[in-house]
């Protein structure tokens, strides 16, 4: 595998050939909706099932995994960690969890073709990415998830989301005022 991409067309061929429901979820799909950045990895959400992650019969021994998962706070899951050999180029794989929004979002997954990919791949919705954002801009005070809930409003377009669903999820949340913050900050011109 020479890049990024060539990882994460691997992981998603190794989801589809398994059954494994996913999605591609973090600064990929931001950057799908909003302004690109640049990122040295790529997250999933995978539906395992309860099951650990068996990297060598799933993707083969191109790929490490970090012995040592983590738990993730915002969604109350579990998360494992794989590198790649001879790039720097990580996965983080987030196990599907009960929380509401997580089940919410795999429901509402699309199905897009990636140019860069050369394939499609699921991502959440715009409204699933700016309310899971809003989370993690809530709860590890990160100003690169603030960044791409902008960005993804700018260039969407506020007519084009639904902000009633949005709103809802947010007040669940507690993220409302972040998000009124948000849209406050925008060009009215837009």
């Amino acid at each position: 595998m020479k890049n990024g991409n060539d990882v994460i067309a691997k992981v998603i061929e190794a989801f589809e050939s398994l059954g494994i429901d996913y999605f591609l979820v973090g600064s990929l799909s931001s950057n799908y909706y909003g302004v690109p950045r640049s990122t040295q990895d790529a997250d999933f959400v995978a539906n395992l099932r309860g099951k650990g992650l068996e990297v060598d019969a799933i993707l083969g021994e191109t790929f490490d995994l970090d012995p040592q998962g983590a738990f993730e706070t915002v969604t109350g899951t579990y998360r494992e960690t794989l590198s790649v050999k001879g790039i720097p180029f990580k996965i983080e794989i987030f196990h599907l969890s009960n929380d509401p929004h997580d089940q919410k979002r795999l429901e509402r997954r699309v199905s897009v073709y990636d140019d860069a990919l050369g394939k499609h791949v699921y991502i959440p919705t715009a409204e699933d990415v700016i309310i899971t954002k809003l989370r993690w801009a809530r709860v590890a005070h990160r100003g690169k998830d603030k960044d791409d809930v902008r960005d993804i409003i700018a260039v969407v377009g506020e007519e084009l989301l639904d902000w009633n669903y949005i709103h809802d999820w947010a007040s669940q949340h507690g993220t409302l005022p972040l998000l009124d913050e948000i849209r406050d900050s925008l060009p009215t011109d837009l």
